[in-house]
């Protein structure tokens, strides 16, 4: 790959907000809230040499951005997406949004190919979380250890103490929004804000695990329920995983990256990168990376991939050398294995009054009843299940799909749009060597090899899935739902391929998120996970970046860096 020296900013243009921040138009170098005013953001040339670049700027490498410019080490992230402004960019149309999405063509396969684009990946500065649910919850902390507590799956080198010191950490950044006891699990501090008021489809949700004996809550979510500096309090548009267009929705992209740039770190969107690339000792050295119809390269200290799931190892594989031929930090030969996606089947059916579920963020109650109780499973793991608000367009396809209706059938059923109410779970399915992420033969854009993702359900996923839709058909029975019927083949978040532990052997990372093969690559998103638990992953994921960058930084400080 060709290299020039072209010196390019992320990102241009000034706002009136903090927390708004625009995307690259030209190579003037933007400005950034700073200290009260407005100061124009570094901008460093591809000649120089950064501590850090950082691939990916979603929950796993925006946080680690953050923290690590906070720190004082010089810091270019690296997006293949563009660097949007909510208040402008972001329309209430459903059909505009998925501009948010990663539809690059993939390969899918196996015995049940997973189904990409919304539901678990992101093309944009600050990642998914740019369209995420908003759902923030802490593993249970026997999941850190699963296979030695429980039996199953594999065990974290991580302590869920430290954990739960990361979790405060992140919750107070994201100002969640919760309740005032929190039901299941050790104790916590108070969530910073109070919880969101509970619409139609919440209340069925709690009236539903009311009456089959088990305890609810109202969703912690990572959107706020009152004024947040110049972030307005939820409006309950309903938009929430198609971009929130008020600012209200804290990701990543309104809330790590504005103190990243305030730091002194750059973001370089726009800017999709192919290979890195290692010199003759087998150290990392930089990035090569396609953007404005060419290819760059940008000179690191340190180099850390976070693009999660699918595109870590796709980067990792395809930065293969003489040195490493299998790609890189795969002396375990485990890159791209252990594929894990969530379970996220759905129990539909109608009520009488109407629910207008669309009223608001899509999950505000659940219940973790199943990722807590052990007895009166059949199957290893567990599950949340929560309230849910599909859009009309969302709706609609759904029932195409799931019922083949079309034209006037599908006019008709619509009809029912107010009164349909649902219950859909978050599972954890099983880490196996055998769902994984390899190079296909076909290539992308760029020239590179595109992903091929190979996925297969084991038998006690299958478990899982069933007791969880008996169940939610139990609870929507007993409000007194009628024509109920399953949502049996969806999956969610995308986690594994790059798994931490404490035996090169049998990892790809260290418990500091540090390759075991190459000791200035990091690994820093979901692609480190063992286990997926039954809760959304942001929360963790992001937990993670904050200990990574502290463990970094005392790495520093002892001069081992």
């Amino acid at each position: 790959m060709a290299t020039t020296t072209r010196k390019r900013c992320g990102r241009t243009g000034v706002s009136d907000d903090p927390q708004h921040v625009p995307r690259a138009r030209d190579g003037r170098a933007p400005d950034v809230f700073r200290h009260g005013g407005w100061v124009p953001m570094r901008c460093y040339g591809e000649n120089d040499e950064v501590d850090f670049a950082i691939v990916g700027t979603g929950a796993g490498g925006g946080t680690l951005a953050c923290r690590l410019a906070e720190a004082g080490f010089s810091v270019v992230a690296l997006d293949a997406g563009p660097y949007w402004r909510p208040l402008e960019d972001f329309a209430s149309d459903e059909h505009e949004q998925t501009k948010l999405y990663w539809t690059d063509e993939r390969i899918v396969d196996g015995e049940n190919p997973l189904q990409l684009g919304s539901n678990n990946s992101g093309k944009s500065v600050g990642g998914s979380t740019v369209h995420f649910a908003m759902v923030s919850l802490r593993f249970r902390p026997e999941w850190f250890k699963a296979r030695s507590k429980l039996g199953y799956g594999a065990d974290w080198p991580l302590d869920w103490r430290e954990m739960w010191d990361y979790y405060t950490e992140v919750e107070q950044a994201l100002k969640i929004s919760g309740p005032v006891r929190y039901p299941w699990g050790p104790k916590r501090p108070r969530y910073p804000y109070r919880p969101h008021e509970l619409n139609a489809a919440a209340l069925v949700l709690a009236q539903g695990a009311e009456a089959m004996g088990i305890d609810w809550t109202p969703t912690p979510l990572a959107t706020v329920s009152a004024p947040r500096g110049l972030s307005p309090p939820c409006v309950y548009r309903g938009f929430c995983t198609l971009g929130c267009s008020t600012n209200a929705k804290q990701s990543v992209l309104i809330t790590w990256l504005p103190r990243a740039l305030a730091a002194g770190a750059e973001i370089r969107d726009l800017a999709m990168v192919g290979r890195v690339e290692v010199n003759e000792a087998g150290l990392a050295t930089g990035v090569h990376y396609h953007r404005e119809g060419a290819w760059h390269f940008q000179r690191a200290r340190n180099v850390v991939v976070a693009g999660y799931a699918i595109e870590t190892p796709r980067l990792l594989l395809n930065s293969a050398t003489a040195r490493y031929p299998d790609g890189l930090a795969n002396s375990s030969g485990l890159v791209g294995k252990n594929l894990m996606a969530q379970s996220n089947q759905a129990v539909w059916g109608l009520m009488e009054d109407e629910i207008r579920a669309y009223k608001g963020p899509p999950s505000l109650s659940m219940t973790e009843h199943w990722n807590y109780q052990d007895r009166g499973k059949d199957f290893f793991g567990g599950y949340c299940y929560m309230s849910q608000g599909p859009l009309p367009a969302l709706w609609a396809t759904t029932q195409a799909g799931a019922h083949g209706l079309w034209g006037d059938a599908l006019m008709r059923d619509m009809e029912k749009y107010n009164h349909q109410v649902g219950l859909k779970i978050v599972g954890e399915m099983l880490p196996q060597k055998r769902n994984r992420v390899t190079l296909a033969d076909e290539k992308d854009q760029y020239g590179l090899p595109i992903a091929r993702v190979t996925y297969s359900w084991c038998d006690n996923d299958k478990r899982l899935i069933e007791h969880s839709l008996r169940f939610m058909t139990q609870a929507l029975e007993a409000v007194d739902a009628r024509d109920i019927w399953r949502q049996e083949d969806d999956t969610c978040h995308l986690n594994g391929t790059a798994r931490m532990g404490d035996d090169p052997r049998t990892s790809v990372v260290n418990a500091d998120c540090r390759s075991w093969d190459i000791s200035n690559l990091w690994i820093c998103d979901g692609s480190v996970f063992p286990t997926v638990g039954g809760v959304n992953p942001s929360l963790t994921i992001q937990a993670i970046a904050c200990r990574t960058a502290d463990r970094i930084r005392a790495l520093a400080a002892r001069g081992e860096l």
